[in-house]
């Protein structure tokens, strides 16, 4: 059945429409004879413009009775009817229009990546608003996402419910590759660096990946395009953490073809502060720097990028436990196990990431029409997990990884009267080293990993207020790795016989193991876009998404430090694929817009962490998550709008629904954020040094859908066992947070002027849990936060 579904998938993917082969030709000119270079040429549904000498040639038109306009800016226009039944040559001479001329309004299309899907952006004063926070952060500004968080420092973005390697991070046309599979693992990415940043739900950026079964976050740097020189510095300070932050960056352009850009950023922050009490080694660090340079010939530019990504985040102490006692008593009395005085000295556990991003880019132009680009990538991602060890042991990471990435991507662009093609190819090898020096058996082993893939996309514009456009990209996919697996849990988790083949030895009560698994992936996309009178915009997606389990899924073996829960990996998965069918109306009138998405994603094979209880090592006691495979379906609707109330005052409110079912087992979905709606008032008067007062409200529900996976142990009480409950499953009650910004520009001195804001995230200091926090059983969220930024421009 599901055979007969693709080919039906795939069938109405790429069929094609036959017209009729008539040729219209011809010259356009005045009356007096003089050619009309760049006349439009309409004829049926198609456009075309007259070249130097006035000609023009439009291919495939149909039988019958078809609509004829020509016009040029100063000429009368030519507007009749032909009836073609073959080739035919229409000459016209424009006469010279002497009325005078009105008022021209032009019309500029959206350059976007893909026409059928309604692209959310995040423009740079956003940016600089977020400037002391995290890209995960700042995603939540737009409707659909959320965030997966492991405290108040690690934050991943959640698109439509699905996050991790679901959603791939494309900084500056490159795909990070941080080891973004493992839940608590942030994008390495200093959210200064960013110039815009766009957001597409769903795995229609074929050109990046086909395996986007949530999204894609598309981050754009800074671009000079003129001979200027400019910079910009932006300091924070922010009460909850007694931190803050500064970025500073230049950007240089110059009229010889040459142009650079630089950017650094600091930040640091102590423990940040819950309502009732602090939170613990939960501080962080950050120094980043990016830049590039490049040069524009006349019909081809040649650019270098590099980046460095450096920080160090502490993990809640109370998230540490060590004894069943202890997990069982944090989770039951809402009270953390550990509160010290607040410090800024980050103990252990935590986390040591370093992420080194350089590339090379050449791009040639063969015409208005035609481009080819070329890139190499390098990406270093060097992560150290530290816990709580005794003596000498304590200085040295618990988790050692080197992860390593070249990869190349050739990319050809043609535009074509109404059509438009993208093809390309792109290839990757990935190397993963797990240093044995911690003394503890690694959670991800050694592997490599070698990829390579292929795409094309075709964009057709029927008319101007029409367009459609499909893909299909193909992959390839090889990982190879080297691990030790327990005996015991070799049996445990029924392995035998069906892996028997990758034991290439043993050691004790361990099998050394070589597990290779290799992957052939299709995926596709189709939509269209139709523009309706009135401003009325509806858009329409369907794509097929295949993703390979990643080395988390597939290797996952013991105690991941950074988070305190054991992760147990499935060598029996099997990729995941997704059809997702989203729909966009859009309609805008005066002072009112309102934006509509529905959409459903049907995924098979979904692969998840499911928690299925706790075990005790000699380290302690930590919940134990297993990853398991099933087939899910998630459904829901994002809706905004904007209303402009008057010259000062305006209004936003969005709201986001997303229904999570595990079909195969016939239970709702873990992790599926609640619904959550958000109401933003803003004033403003440029008279007043441009000011802004803005009072968001933020209300998450509860989440009354979640899967029921509690279990029982025993726990000492009064020198006895006891048997109890331990609920981990039962998400916390809602809540509702006030946000106020204000800001105010001032000009200092010569060009440069300067932005003061204030801030204050959650006003009245509300208690709360979120129940995307992995943290969430420990402690309560931050508490109220003011914040200054002081922002020059240069």
């Amino acid at each position: 059945m599901q055979t007969k579904i693709y080919i039906v998938f795939c069938f109405c993917l790429f069929c094609t429409v036959g017209f009729s082969q008539n040729t219209v030709s011809g010259k356009i000119t005045t009356q007096e004879g003089m050619p009309l270079s760049g006349s439009h040429v309409h004829i049926g549904t198609k456009t075309v413009s007259s070249d130097v000498s006035g000609n023009y040639l439009i291919k495939r038109l149909p039988s019958g009775t078809v609509k004829v306009f020509v016009s040029y800016v100063g000429f009368q226009s030519v507007d009749t009817l032909v009836n073609l039944a073959g080739d035919q040559i229409l000459k016209f001479a424009l006469k010279q229009n002497t009325a005078q001329l009105q008022e021209v309004v032009i019309r500029q299309k959206a350059n976007t990546l893909n026409k059928s899907i309604l692209e959310q952006k995040i423009k740079t004063e956003t940016i600089e608003k977020f400037s002391n926070q995290t890209l995960g952060d700042i995603l939540k500004e737009i409707v659909g996402v959320s965030s997966l968080k492991t405290g108040s420092s690690v934050v991943k973005p959640v698109i439509n419910g699905l996050f991790g390697s679901r959603v791939p991070v494309i900084n500056n046309n490159v795909r990070m590759e941080d080891q973004e599979w493992g839940t608590e693992h942030a994008p390495n990415f200093d959210i200064n660096a960013a110039g815009k940043i766009t957001v597409i739900k769903g795995a229609s950026g074929l050109q990046f990946g086909g395996d986007a079964v949530g999204g894609l976050v598309i981050i754009e740097p800074v671009s000079v395009k003129k001979d200027t020189l400019f910079g910009k510095t932006i300091l924070n300070l922010a009460s909850n953490g007694s931190g803050g932050s500064i970025s500073s960056s230049l950007h240089k352009g110059n009229d010889k073809g040459w142009s650079w850009n630089a950017l650094g950023t600091f930040k640091y922050s102590g423990d940040r502060e819950a309502p009732d009490y602090v939170l613990s080694n939960s501080g962080n660090r950050e120094a980043n720097f990016s830049g590039d340079v490049k040069f524009t010939g006349k019909k081809y530019d040649i650019s270098g990028y590099y980046s460095f990504y450096n920080t160090t985040i502490g993990i809640l102490s109370a998230s540490h436990t060590g004894n069943v006692n202890d997990l069982y008593n944090s989770i039951t009395n809402k009270i953390p196990s550990v509160v010290n005085n607040f410090t800024y000295t980050i103990r252990n556990p935590k986390q040591k990431v370093q992420h080194h991003l350089a590339k090379m880019n050449y791009n040639y132009y063969f015409d208005e029409t035609a481009s080819l680009a070329v890139q190499y990538s390098f990406q270093f991602n060097k992560r150290l997990e530290f816990d709580v060890r005794r003596g000498d042991f304590n200085d040295v990471a618990a988790l050692d990884l080197d992860l390593t990435t070249h990869a190349v991507n050739v990319d050809y662009k043609k535009s074509l009267h109404d059509w438009s093609l993208k093809t390309g190819f792109s290839s990757s090898i990935q190397n993963n080293f797990a240093n044995p020096a911690t003394g503890i058996k690694p959670l991800i082993p050694n592997f490599d990993r070698v990829e390579f893939g292929g795409y094309g996309i075709v964009s057709y514009d029927l008319a101007d207020s029409f367009s459609v456009d499909s893909g299909l990209r193909y992959d390839y996919s090889r990982v190879d790795a080297t691990k030790f697996f327990l005996k015991s849990r070799w049996e445990e988790r029924g392995y035998t016989p069906e892996f028997d083949n990758f034991i290439v030895g043993e050691q004790g009560n361990q099998w050394l193991t070589k597990p290779s698994f290799t992957f052939h992936n299709i995926s596709a996309s189709a939509g269209f876009h139709k523009e309706f009178e009135a401003d009325l915009d509806w858009y329409a997606n369907i794509s097929l998404a295949t993703r390979n389990p990643n080395p988390s899924e597939f290797f996952s073996d013991g105690l991941h430090h950074s988070t305190g829960v054991i992760e147990l990996g499935d060598l029996a998965l099997d990729k995941e694929q997704a059809i997702k069918l989203s729909t966009t109306l859009q309609k805008k009138w005066t002072a009112f817009s309102v934006e509509v998405n529905p959409f459903i994603n049907s995924i098979h094979n979904f692969m998840f962490l499911r928690p299925v209880g706790f075990e005790t090592t000699i380290r302690g006691a930590f919940p134990v998550w297993e990853y398991q495979q099933t087939n899910a379906r998630l459904a829901g609707v994002d809706v905004q709008t904007h209303w402009k109330i008057s010259k000062q005052w305006q209004h936003d409110f969005t709201l986001a629904y997303v229904n999570g079912k595990d079909i195969t087992n016939k239970e709702s979905l873990i992790d599926i954020p609640p619904l959550n709606l958000s109401n933003k008032i803003q004033f403003s008067k440029r008279e007043w040094h441009d000011l802004k007062l803005e009072l968001k409200s933020e209300i998450v529900l509860h989440q009354n859908q979640f899967p029921n996976n509690n279990f029982t142990t025993n726990i000492v009480v009064d020198n006895e066992l006891a048997p109890v409950l331990v609920d981990i499953s039962t998400p916390p009650p809602g809540y509702q947070l006030l946000h106020f910004y204000s800001e105010m520009n001032f000009k200092t001195f010569g060009k440069t002027n300067a932005t003061i804001a204030f801030s204050i995230q959650n006003i009245l200091n509300t208690k709360y849990r979120d129940y995307l926090n992995r943290q969430r059983f420990f402690a309560d969220e931050m508490g109220r936060n003011f914040q200054i930024q002081l922002k020059f421009n240069y």
